[in-house]
């Protein structure tokens, strides 16, 4: 990629999203509002597809993982039992010159990452230096300057955990000081005390003023599963262990950082909650790390775009949390959660409600409230996630640079793109024919506008994966041209030939075999 920067590479990535139709700044008319995007024509098909392919996943290739959507209005009494009322808090800190707010951790978790990028280019430059003898763990075991970097890292990191895990603001503030970490924005350090701000949007519902209750939009959607954890188990007659899969729209009111979508306070979840036997949480853990680890290779985006990272501090239901972590514009960030959550949210729901939720284990032949093994992802970072991997600047050989999405074919907005070469001579009737055909099975685009160069140019842009080009020739010989985005190589193939060729190529069984 032709790009230097973070801050470049992802500004570059908003004006083609926004170009090309994929993402757009929410109401812009009005200037926008802060961390609230709306989906374009491009950009709901990508999100649609994403969506699909962790649906069929989890609900297809699982016998024992079934489906619901829950509504978004819950019950308050749900949300006091979920711990969130009283504990989904985030630590903040105000920059007194700039009067901006951040999170206190992700100013630490941020100032960390600039030592673990001083490590990555030391770790570079010894590659480059021994080529082929390269040795990476002794070269990380032995480098002074990387044992010096990871050492601020640990010691920032051991600080960080305590204060969080002692709920201790005041030593929190005190690390940011202590390791000089300044406002992005008035390039000062005049901090003010560090205090726990909740992330719930609280509404009311009823319509007589005195006479409403609140009620909250939904943080998570997890919430949802749990409280329908026996109408789905009696009613799909489902056996533990088994799960409850989940999409939907949540809500927090939390401090953004302006990077596109990354945050935002109306986001989407994709969440799974399997319930299991205590006592087999770390079993189950292990096995949907590896699971979900999986699902994201499939796609074939770089390997080590992906690390696992072990959380500093635990959620409160939690008794294990990682995060699958993906190198995003601005460095590694989180995409997906796995959470043992213990039997903290049934075992809650079961005290707030009075109602049962315990399971009858025939083999056992006794009674529990299930543990839970959670998976979380966000599919709006899932989104940014492929985009991001995907664009590239590419130079071609006579000069120009080509832009394209390099988005994995099954996942594609459009998946063929047919072309008359010029419009006349018989050659649209043709092309419109194969398009009737094409489009029962896929998204297709017909574009008979410019010069075929410049057409290929506006597929290669929106990650088309296939052009089908209709000349003269095709009228004799009944074939076309195919061309494919990341190579552009062509071939000539029968038109009786291209549903063939061209559903084994995006077809999203092509990923879902890989899992």
């Amino acid at each position: 990629m032709i790009m230097s920067t973070q801050e470049d590479r992802l500004k570059t990535l908003i004006g083609h999203a926004k170009e090309y139709g994929f993402v757009f700044p929410s109401s812009e008319i009005y200037d926008g509002l802060s961390a609230t995007y709306d989906y374009g024509p491009y950009g709901v098909e990508l999100k649609n597809n994403i969506r699909r392919y962790w649906w069929e996943a989890m609900t297809k290739l699982h016998e024992n993982i079934v489906g619901i959507d829950a509504a978004i209005f819950m019950h308050p009494t749900t949300w006091k039992a979920s711990g969130h009322v009283d504990a989904f808090n985030d630590p903040l800190i105000d920059n007194k010159d700039s009067k901006k707010r951040y999170r206190a951790d992700v100013l630490l978790e941020e100032h960390m990452a600039k030592y673990a990028d001083k490590i990555e280019k030391e770790v570079e430059k010894g590659r480059k230096k021994f080529g082929e003898a390269f040795d990476e763990a002794q070269f990380r075991a032995t480098n002074p300057n990387v044992k010096r970097s990871q050492e601020r890292i640990d010691a920032v990191e051991g600080r960080m955990k305590a204060a969080l895990e002692a709920n201790d603001l005041a030593g929190l503030r005190q690390l940011i000081i202590d390791e000089e970490i300044k406002c992005p924005i008035s390039g000062t350090g005049n901090w003010t005390d560090v205090r726990q701000f909740n992330l719930m949007f609280a509404t009311e519902l009823g319509s007589v003023s005195g006479e409403s209750s609140t009620i909250y939009l939904r943080p998570e959607t997890a919430q949802g599963i749990f409280v329908n954890f026996l109408n789905v188990q009696k009613s799909a007659r489902m056996k533990i262990p088994f799960g409850i899969a989940q999409t939907g729209k949540a809500f927090r009111n939390e401090i953004v950082a302006r990077q596109f979508i990354f945050r935002m306070r109306e986001f989407e979840q994709m969440e799974m909650q399997f319930f299991i036997k205590p006592g087999t949480q770390q079993e189950w853990y292990e096995h949907w790390k590896a699971k979900r680890m999986a699902w994201h290779r499939a796609l074939g985006l770089p390997a080590d775009n992906y690390r696992f990272h072990d959380h500093i501090k635990l959620a409160h239901y939690a008794d294990a949390a990682c995060d699958i972590e993906f190198k995003f514009p601005m460095g590694f960030k989180e995409l997906e959660g796995i959470h043992s959550r213990t039997d903290f949210d049934l075992g809650n729901h079961e005290k707030y409600s009075g109602r049962k939720l315990t399971y009858f284990d025939p083999e056992a032949n006794e009674s529990y409230v299930p543990y839970v093994l959670e998976t979380s992802i966000g599919l709006d970072r899932m989104f940014l996630a492929i985009l991001s991997a995907a664009y590239d600047e590419e130079k071609l050989e006579n000069g120009e640079v080509r832009e394209v999405l390099r988005i994995p074919a099954p996942l594609a907005p459009v998946k063929v793109a047919v072309l008359p070469l010029i419009k006349k001579d018989g050659l649209p009737e043709k092309a419109r024919a194969i398009m009737d055909r094409l489009k029962l099975d896929h998204n297709c685009q017909y574009d008979e506008k410019d010069s075929i160069g410049k057409r290929y140019r506006r597929q290669d842009a929106i990650g088309t994966p296939y052009c089908i080009t209709v000349d003269h020739e095709t009228l004799t010989d009944n074939a076309v041209t195919i061309r494919e985005r990341d190579s552009m190589k062509q071939e000539r193939v029968p038109i009786s030939e291209v549903e063939r060729i061209v559903g084994e190529k995006v077809d999203l069984r092509g990923l879902l075999k890989q899992l």
